[in-house]
């Protein structure tokens, strides 16, 4: 507990490794990217309308509109924005999304006090840290098994350290802080049977970063607290795994950090997607694969995440219609990905008819997670097969710079055009050069 709450109140004034922080912008700007696209999503909409609702002093923005609210409402939604459309980062060893519950966390909280960009870029490296140790302490893989949403947890946790290291509390504050955070820790797995992902983004990012806010705030408001809820009687390890390895909290904290861990996605679709995308992109490049070519198509995933991404309501999240519509429109991009009338159009859907999803447990014990196997039968009589290992955007196959200013661009432009989300793009490249994140608004807020 001391570790970590030294770690959490330094964290302001310790420079990060230079590869470090450049990983930190890329996630940075990815988040607040899928900000900007989801602020046009249903969850991004009615998070927004509800913020609107609520009043609240003006201190931080809500992204994609010109509210301005408390911290507190600014994090619920802009966290549900982050999470509107599928395109947000992951960390697959701790079972978590952290990008979009940190950075509105974090967002929000350096807009309250006026913090630089650096300060901004730090706590949010920090927060992936927190967050994803966090549930690695708790083993996540059961965690996840017993039903409770890994996402959740690990988004408070993360979202709370970045949280109180923008606050500017004291080590003693930041203790009594993880208990209040830990009094708000909840989450269901039943988020996998939300047919409309307004819940999902609530659970994933705006109900952790709401949340870790509140904690933040009562902190700043001279709350007091429990000062070991990581230890002793009825301990929040204690209370939520059997043998956790409480340990891994404070491991090699300020030398290995997590971020580097995490991924990216090159497809703004569902993670257990990914590789199956990859997969048919390959085959249509490498072996001149085109839709009329195709008779039928097998795709195996892991046992553990098929039935997440199996014939869906939701587009970008059905496996079956992405991979049609890569191939009857030759690509697919965030507009693609997202088009329920896609789901109607008669090449799409007849195409989709020939693809089938197998749940493969052999898969589901491999490593890295989320690999595929895609094995196609052409019309001429070719049998053509292809398995993605190491996913483009994961930090086995990381995506670089150019990659991943690119899909930040083509996430903004439809909402803001193409002036401004160049602008956005280079600003956050250059994030240690702003002396207050206010300065961002007008490019958050057109």
């Amino acid at each position: 507990m001391r570790t970590v709450s030294a770690h959490v109140a330094a964290a302001l004034q310790t420079a990060i490794p230079r590869d470090v922080a450049a990983k930190g912008k890329h996630h940075l700007l990815d988040t607040l990217a899928a900000m900007i696209s989801g602020s046009r999503l249903q969850p991004g909409r009615m998070a927004t309308a509800y913020v609107q609702g609520q009043g609240g002093m003006p201190e931080a923005c809500v992204i994609g509109s010109d509210i301005m609210t408390s911290a507190v409402n600014a994090a619920l939604a802009n966290g549900m924005l982050a999470h509107a459309d599928e395109t947000d980062d992951s960390h697959e060893p701790s079972f978590s999304h952290p990008g979009c519950a940190v950075v509105p966390a974090a967002l929000a909280m350096a807009e309250r006090h006026g913090r630089s960009g650096t300060d901004l870029l730090r706590a949010v490296v920090l927060g992936y840290d927190i967050g994803a140790r966090f549930t690695l302490a708790l083993g996540p893989r059961n965690f996840y098994a017993r039903g409770f949403s890994s996402h959740a947890f690990a988004g408070l946790f993360g979202a709370s350290a970045a949280a109180f290291a923008l606050a500017g509390l004291g080590a003693d504050a930041v203790r009594q802080g993880f208990s209040f955070t830990a009094q708000q820790a909840s989450g269901l797995a039943t988020w996998v049977r939300d047919e409309e992902h307004v819940e999902k983004a609530f659970d994933f990012a705006g109900m952790p970063a709401r949340n870790a806010v509140a904690s933040a705030t009562m902190m700043t408001a001279g709350f007091t607290g429990v000062a070991d809820v990581f230890s002793g009687d009825r301990n929040v390890f204690a209370t939520f795994a059997a043998d956790p390895d409480i340990a891994v909290m404070s491991r090699e904290l300020g030398r290995n950090y997590e971020i580097m861990r995490a991924n990216i996605k090159k497809w703004s679709v569902g993670s257990p997607i990914q590789a199956a995308l990859d997969a048919i992109e390959h085959l249509m490049a490498q072996e001149d694969l085109t839709s009329g070519q195709v008779d039928t198509i097998l795709v195996r995933l892991p046992d553990s995440e098929a039935h997440i991404v199996d014939g869906r309501t939701m587009p970008d999240v059905n496996l079956q219609h992405l991979v049609a519509v890569l191939l009857v429109r030759g690509g697919l991009d965030f507009k693609s990905a997202h088009d329920y009338a896609l789901m109607e159009d008669a090449s799409v859907h007849a195409m989709r008819k020939r693809i089938r999803l197998v749940a493969d447990a052999e898969l589901g014990a491999a490593v890295p997670r989320r690999q595929a196997i895609v094995e196609v039968a052409t019309r001429d009589g070719r049998r053509l097969r292809r398995r993605t290992r190491a996913v483009r955007g994961t930090a086995d196959n990381p995506m670089d710079t150019v990659e991943i200013e690119a899909k930040a661009f083509d996430l903004a432009k439809d909402v803001f055009g193409e002036q401004t989300a160049h602008a956005f793009v280079r600003r956050i490249g250059e994030i240690e050069t702003v002396a207050d994140v206010r300065e961002l608004r007008p490019l958050l807020q057109p």
